[in-house]
């Protein structure tokens, strides 16, 4: 599974209905996925899977 290095963020299951597939079989949970991205921040060299929200933190604090 997909997830954030720093705070583990991975995805999160929604329950909002949807009627993406007609009128006789709707979809009852969507699952919100979290934006992650491939970064060298954290070990230069080797690249990890970070959220956007740590990565901001990250350039702010100055690596």
């Amino acid at each position: 599974m997909r997830a954030c290095v720093i705070c583990e963020k991975s995805y999160l299951m929604g329950g909002t209905r949807k009627l993406l597939r007609g009128h006789y079989n709707p979809t009852k949970r969507g699952k919100k996925k979290a934006n992650l991205q491939w970064t060298r921040i954290l070990r230069p060299g080797k690249r990890s899977l970070v959220c956007t929200r740590c990565l901001k933190t990250l350039t702010k604090r100055g690596k």
